[in-house]
């Protein structure tokens, strides 16, 4: 397995749905999925449900490098997701950023 570009992004984010708002947030996540996929440096972005949270949706993101990463937090279809943090998630968005080593 080879190792990716030292300056590729890899990042997890976890999205906390106020009670009720589960499927909402779930629904506002994948609504804009196709359009980040198609985002420039976009390499992956794949929502998951917490299997013991399910109230928590969970993104594996890969960005190409910080830059794209940068370009996608500024793109229309983040900010408009983030409009909806207010009504939708319980706690503020957590990001852990990742580097692969093996």
């Amino acid at each position: 397995m080879t190792v990716p570009p030292a300056d590729q992004v890899q990042l997890v984010a976890y999205l906390v749905a106020k009670p009720g708002q589960e499927q909402a947030l779930a629904d506002a996540i994948t609504a804009i999925v196709p359009a980040v996929l198609q985002e420039p440096g976009c390499l992956a972005y794949n929502a998951h449900v917490s299997r013991e949270a399910p109230g928590t949706i969970v993104m594996y993101e890969v960005w190409q490098d910080k830059a794209a990463l940068d370009a996608h937090a500024a793109a229309a279809n983040f900010k408009g997701l983030a409009a909806q943090f207010d009504t939708l998630l319980n706690e503020p968005l957590r990001i852990d950023t990742l580097r692969r080593i093996a």
